[in-house]
């Protein structure tokens, strides 16, 4: 398969400021794969940084929930990383590679997630890692890149692969904590693309007693579509009433937290019964501080609590086959990409995503 000796690519110059820009596309090294991108979801990270660079990596190439097809691959690349054979045409996405040299990775690999020196595709520095992203023509996935062959999974359903295994994560970090049961009653609050895959998960799991809870009734609406059997409009001053009326007058069981408001997430506490649980996976970038009554929100209650941060490679595994089975339950899981963009209408993708008029906002090929 020819490769061009060119190819565009889209770099956050400066907070609000994407532009195309055209660079050279080296020969494959023999531990190196190259791929032909056909599209890259914009994740809520991909937006804090568009908005004002957080994280001090511009300029940027960003993009880290992509998918396309090899086109490609260097001499040492065989498999993928379950060993999986991989050869030029078949269809990847990337994952979260890991440091392996700090004390997390070498003593405590159960949690590699947790690595303070790991790499993502998309949230690499600078001019080097031109091609290193997703929001491009084509990308470059260095030696030792975490690939995964899902040429089986048609292009949005791929698009979807990163967010679900963030998804998948949050609820093996939740079943520490919580056991999931057929009549359970699970609340998520926050019904932006995290929460409803979330929610949809869950009702892949078995679980009816689903309560999806949000301020947008375009977006409870389609939680009902993804298994939500009730839904409570947050901005309602009644919201924690309601929520103790559907789950007869106890509060639910099991809360995730998925909307990375502060006041948001105050008020989630407020949702759970005595004895009940709490996961907590909204805020991937500091977004302030929030509150909670140590007292009546946790002591008193008796409420088990727990964080999650990214996933590791077997959620991702996981992954795949929840995104299938959803579909194949008929859920409308890939209506969650609402708007689609082109590589030289990024500035325009952002500024959508921002406005919450969708859901998953995504770049295709």
């Amino acid at each position: 398969m020819s490769v061009p000796a060119k190819c565009k690519i889209s770099v956050l110059k400066e907070p609000r400021k994407m532009e195309v820009v055209e660079v050279d596309l080296p020969a494959v090294g023999d531990d190196e794969i190259i791929v032909k991108v056909e599209g890259c979801g914009i994740c809520g990270t991909d937006v804090h940084e568009y908005k004002g660079d957080p994280f001090g990596i511009c300029p940027v190439q960003l993009g880290h929930e992509g998918t396309g097809e090899v086109v490609a691959l260097g001499k040492n690349v065989t498999t993928d990383f379950t060993g999986k054979p991989l050869k030029v045409g078949d269809k990847i996405v990337t994952g979260l590679k890991s440091c392996g040299t700090c004390d997390t990775c070498k003593f405590h690999p159960e949690i590699m997630e947790l690595c303070n020196n790991g790499e993502i595709f998309g949230l690499l520095p600078g001019e080097k890692h031109y091609l290193n992203g997703w929001f491009g023509e084509y990308m470059k996935v260095n030696a030792g890149g975490v690939v995964f062959n899902v040429s089986d999974m048609d292009r949005d359903l791929r698009i979807l692969i990163e967010p679900a295994a963030v998804i998948v994560h949050a609820v093996e970090q939740a079943k520490q904590i919580f056991n999931f049961q057929f009549n359970s009653y699970v609340l998520v609050q926050g019904c932006g693309p995290i929460g409803l895959l979330l929610l949809n998960m869950v009702r892949c799991l078995g679980v009816r007693n689903i309560i999806a809870c949000d301020t947008d009734v375009n977006r409870l609406e389609f939680a009902k579509k993804l298994g939500a059997r009730y839904t409570v409009n947050g901005l309602d001053a009644d919201a924690t009433e309601q929520v103790k009326k559907i789950t007869g007058g106890e509060g639910a069981e099991m809360v995730f937290q998925c909307t990375g408001s502060p006041k948001a997430a105050t008020k989630a506490w407020s949702y759970v019964r005595r004895g009940g649980s709490f996961c907590e996976l909204g805020f991937f970038v500091n977004n302030g501080d929030t509150s909670y009554n140590p007292h009546i929100d946790m002591c008193n209650k008796q409420v088990k609590a727990i964080g999650s941060w990214t996933y590791q490679a077997k959620d991702w595994v996981q992954s795949f086959d929840f995104l299938k089975e959803s579909q194949e339950r008929g859920f409308p899981i890939t209506d969650l990409i609402t708007h689609k963009y082109t590589l030289d209408q990024m500035n325009e993708a952002m500024e959508m995503n921002i406005s919450m008029k969708g859901l998953k906002i995504a770049f295709v090929a």
